[in-house]
């Protein structure tokens, strides 16, 4: 940042976690950023105009953040059409999509009267991300949080059986869209599963497979380039089959290590993309997703017009909760030798 926080007066956020995961909104004191969309405000917060990623390393790292630590900066909407904007931060950088957060942003929205909220019914929520435009219907009766439900842009299978070469030998990955890359590998073939006794292992093997394909040519993102590269690896169990559809465990190993405590917004939409395209996920069922802490989200999909290749793409629809932790205020004394922190794994 250009100047220090405090010279900029107090960084206001309320929290949310959403399946365990943390979403801290900047809601007051977030970097006023050049562009006319939020994709746009991403390519500067990532050169650090305005001091967007001196603040995002504030709010992330330790003492006021940690390792894990997610959230976003409101902004405004690319146009009338959505309600607002939000740029997602993780403490490696900028993200283009974010389902935990959009369904944390949804209730944080209804619950501040930002959206005027139905008590008795679903609201929907328009937001613009990076990759496109979103949103999140919340479902209140007799005033209290049901659920939401999280709509993202079109998701699409990109490619199957892709060879990747691990510390633990030879695996194949199955890559998708849905807002972000995601590589899906079945946790079995590596000798894991997806229990916290084995987290350790989970996030070394999930950094290796994202490094070892983010620059394979199933990686590039044709349609816009600045969502190419593998955003995270679903490192995943079969659970089986429920009475409305398959049941899936996972860990998401995004950023550069960085783990989702919930199920993963996005990277749910990821698994249905994929498991749509094999007919392993009808349109009339439910995919039971939980995460390495068992929170549970439930996704379906609608069709999605298909792509000039003539691909298929489908819009997920993932549904979980959100619940506030706290709001805060927090400031950087400009005598702070820890300026703006640090990160401990």
């Amino acid at each position: 940042m250009t100047q220090s926080p405090s010279q900029h007066g107090w960084i206001h956020t309320t929290d949310y976690h959403t399946g365990g995961e943390p979403f801290r909104i900047v809601h007051e004191g977030a970097p006023a950023l050049p562009g006319s969309t939020v994709g746009e405000r991403r390519v500067a917060a990532i050169a650090n105009a305005a001091g967007a990623d001196t603040l995002r390393q504030l709010l992330c790292n330790e003492p006021r953040g940690h390792a894990d630590m997610y959230g976003g900066f409101i902004t405004p909407p690319d146009d009338e059409g959505a309600a607002f904007g939000v740029l997602f931060w993780h403490k490696d950088g900028f993200s283009t999509a974010c389902g935990h957060g959009t369904i944390a942003l949804g209730v944080w929205a209804t619950d501040t009267g930002l959206v005027e909220s139905d008590p008795d019914g679903v609201t929907e929520v328009t937001i613009d991300v990076p990759s496109g435009r979103v949103a999140a219907l919340v479902e209140r009766s007799g005033g209290k949080l049901v659920g939401a439900t999280f709509r993202n842009v079109a998701s699409h299978a990109i490619a199957r059986g892709v060879t990747v070469q691990t510390s633990r030998g030879e695996v194949t990955a199955d890559l998708s869209y849905s807002g972000a890359i995601y590589a899906s590998v079945r946790a079995a073939d590596l000798g894991l599963a997806v229990e916290p006794a084995q987290y350790t292992d989970l996030i070394a093997l999930g950094r290796e497979i994202k490094w070892a394909l983010n620059d394979s040519a199933e990686a590039q993102f044709a349609d816009d380039p600045r969502l190419s590269g593998v955003y995270g690896t679903i490192l995943w169990d079969d659970l089986g089959r429920h009475d409305g559809g398959p049941a899936q465990r996972n860990i998401t190993v995004f950023a550069d290590g960085e783990v989702d405590r919930s199920p993963c917004g996005s990277g749910t939409g990821a698994r249905v993309a994929l498991l749509a395209d094999s007919g392993d996920l009808g349109s009339a069922e439910t995919l039971e997703h939980r995460s390495i802490v068992d929170t549970e989200f439930a996704a379906r999909w609608e069709p999605g017009a298909a792509r000039p290749d003539g691909t298929q793409t489908v819009i997920p629809l993932v549904t979980g909760t959100a619940y506030q932790t706290g709001e805060h205020r927090f400031m950087l004394d400009p005598a702070d030798a820890l300026g703006t922190g640090f990160t401990l794994r």
